[in-house]
């Protein structure tokens, strides 16, 4: 008898997230720039990336999808002198492709907090990505037709690759 109530509830509650679905499927695509935090902030400074997007609205409140994109820190050039002896070192740029599943939540009409999970595979020589994580706060412009997000992006590894990112994104 348990069993039963407990599945009837269940399907009362999907029957009712479907008679509240919003229909806010759409394609997003757009450039974000950051700062690198963390582990690579003395040998990185910048960062510039394009965001790709597919989502879903699953109900009023939640939008499901996938991402992907591209991400590049750019290396800096540090000189270490140590007595009368000067080394300079360049860093070589690190870069990331993202391949991640998205949440996004909307508290409120125009305002959406959410994250990306998945993998970032890495690009450049000797970087082998790692599990990504990339929480985002967001705001629509424009009547919707635009997007104006701050996020977190870290890559965990044996080592964390971590951006704060600034990104503005086009609705499809």
């Amino acid at each position: 008898m348990r069993f039963f109530i407990i599945v009837l509830f269940s399907m009362g509650i999907g029957y009712m997230g479907m008679a509240q679905k919003t229909d806010r499927t759409n394609f997003r695509a757009g450039l974000n720039g950051g700062v690198v935090t963390g582990d690579f902030s003395d040998t990185h400074s910048l960062t510039l990336g394009i965001d790709i997007y597919q989502h879903w609205g699953v109900s009023k409140e939640l939008d499901l999808g996938f991402t992907t994109g591209f991400l590049n820190a750019f290396g800096e050039k540090k000189s270490i002198t140590n007595g009368g002896l000067t080394i300079e070192t360049e860093f070589d740029n690190i870069q990331f492709i993202p391949v991640a599943g998205s949440l996004r939540i909307y508290p409120f009409s125009g305002f959406k907090f959410g994250a990306d999970l998945g993998y970032a595979v890495g690009v450049n020589k000797d970087n082998g990505g790692g599990f990504l994580y990339r929480p985002s706060i967001g705001v629509d412009l424009n009547q919707g037709s635009s997007e104006l997000n701050i996020s977190y992006f870290a890559v965990n590894d044996e080592t964390t690759f971590s951006s704060v990112l600034l990104g503005f994104l086009f609705l499809f």
